[in-house]
């Protein structure tokens, strides 16, 4: 490993793959800041940009984002009590209070610096969990890979936060897109014999019309969103980074919160919006005090954001190692890996080592440089909520449909995106999620390239058989049933949780 550390940092200090690791802190956290965008739009977005790339700069840039935009989340959430991201909405409560005491800018201090160590102690635990689990995948073969993929869409109940028929549905819309083309076996399917459609659905453009295009169709619609508030939260002033005197006090706090984050994330179905309020209620029952909770105090900002922002490490440890995505945003990180011709598993850490150990190492260095960006610019970063939406949709359009033509250059990528974009705002306007979509186009063909020769591989055994006879085959068996389980789960503890600490501003969608 420590050889494959070494060689990787030849990937890692170039000029691409460090410009592409200063647009994705910048660009992430102006993402994250901005009500109603999220991490996950942002990376449908850039996506198109990193194609030419290389792929180590590309994943890093996409990676920034994710964990830039989680802290940028909480800009917005503390300044005029809308969270820029779901992650955020538990940071409301008493950063907010904090903003209404004339304390804002040390509100988002005690946020960017939480942030910043429970992203940090997020990527160390993904390279040191990451390669040995890894090694499991070396005895995987077809069957299990199939298996992979069944239990990757069981996730599709994880993320439907609501109904399961309208998550169901949404998981058959991108199964049935993602077996448009040509089977395994050699047969078109689903063509409706349009030539344009035999090489099947690009992952790019479809990406792009569900999170992009439908957003700026959705919030077109409502006419924006009030930033009202802006402009007097923007004249305040006082001290940035917290003293140590306090700080001293959270750094424990601070490292339960980061450790439970980071198991939040490797769990399927969870995400940054659980775990921030378990940070929460962890930082509530530890406290001399929990009757202060709400009115403004530094613990309610510190815990919540080390939690949501542990989580992004954790996610991308099943994600690198298993292709399990278990969030949205780490769904669409699984299609940046997909074109750039990186399959998870043990591969990335053997073949692809260079590129990942550079990837892995990038991702520390962009929470580090996410304080040093936050730390600077903090005073500033009010601003980026100010940007009015009947200027930013326009352009958002633009760069979609240059997204999709430039991934291939092929005018019908757009159409693509059009068509998906449509479908995007349809489901998002009646309740339908999204990102069981792309789950499914994604694993959907995975599955049944990997069912084909499973089936020739069992040679005459029924497959059920065949894969009962594989010990991995029943492991994954068994998380296929947990995971089935796992909204209830999840819906528990978040409701839980709301409950106690009572009701917050309304949260951007987490598309």
């Amino acid at each position: 490993m420590f050889s494959a550390i070494a060689s990787s940092l030849n990937n890692l200090f170039t000029v691409e793959a460090l410009i592409g690791l200063i647009i994705g802190v910048v660009g992430g956290m102006v993402i994250g800041a901005l009500p109603g965008l999220s991490a996950t739009m942002g990376i449908a977005l850039l996506i198109p940009a990193t194609y030419g790339m290389d792929p180590t700069a590309a994943i890093l840039m996409l990676a920034a984002i994710y964990t830039s935009a989680v802290y940028g989340g909480s800009i917005s959430a503390i300044l005029i009590h809308t969270p820029g991201t779901p992650s955020s909405a538990a940071t409301c409560l008493d950063g907010y209070p904090m903003t209404q005491k004339g304390e804002a800018l040390h509100a988002i201090g005690l946020s960017t610096t939480s942030s910043v160590i429970g992203g940090v102690i997020s990527a160390i635990a993904l390279l040191l969990i990451a390669p040995p689990l890894a090694r499991v995948s070396l005895k995987f073969s077809s069957p299990e890979y199939f298996l992979i993929a069944i239990f990757g869409l069981t996730l599709i109940a994880s993320l439907s936060s609501g109904s399961m028929i309208k998550g169901l549905l949404a998981g058959a819309i991108g199964l049935v897109a993602g077996l448009i083309g040509f089977s395994p076996d050699g047969y078109a399917r689903y063509t409706f014999k349009i030539p344009a459609l035999l090489g099947g659905v690009s992952l790019i453009p479809a990406m792009i019309g569900l999170f992009s295009i439908s957003q700026v169709m959705i919030q077109s619609e409502e006419r924006g969103l009030n930033t009202t508030t802006v402009k007097e939260v923007a004249e305040l002033k006082g001290r940035f980074l917290p003293p140590w005197k306090e700080f001293k006090g959270l750094i424990p706090l601070i490292g339960e919160c980061s450790l439970v984050g980071v198991l939040i994330g490797i769990l399927p179905g969870a995400g940054g919006d659980i775990a921030s309020w378990v940070g929460l209620n962890l930082a509530k029952n530890g406290s001399k005090h929990p009757e202060k909770f709400g009115t403004g105090i530094p613990e309610g900002v510190a815990a919540p954001e080390a939690a949501n922002n542990a989580v992004t490490g954790g996610a991308l440890i099943p994600l690198l190692t298993l292709g399990i995505p278990g969030s949205s945003t780490a769904s669409v990180l699984l299609g940046g890996l997909t074109i750039h011709g990186l399959q998870p598993g043990y591969q990335l850490f053997s073949e692809f080592a260079d590129i990942t150990y550079a990837v892995i190492l990038g991702f520390l260095a962009a929470n580090i440089l996410m304080g040093l960006v936050g730390w600077a610019a903090g005073k500033y970063l009010v601003n980026v909520s100010k940007v009015p939406i009947p200027l930013l949709l326009p352009c958002i359009t633009v760069f979609s449909v240059l997204g999709s033509y430039a991934a291939s250059q092929n005018i019908n990528d757009v159409y693509v995106a059009i068509v998906f974009g449509m479908i995007g705002y349809l489901m998002r306007k009646y309740g339908v999620p999204v990102a069981p979509v792309v789950l499914a186009l994604i694993l959907g063909p995975m599955a049944d390239s990997h069912l084909f020769m499973g089936i020739l591989q069992a040679n005459g055994q029924p497959m059920l058989q065949y894969m009962f006879s594989r010990p991995i085959c029943i492991g994954i068996f068994a998380l296929i049933i947990l995971a089935l389980f796992a909204p209830l789960i999840s819906k528990f503890i978040s409701e839980k949780f709301q409950s106690k600490f009572g009701k917050v501003g309304e949260a951007a969608e987490d598309v």
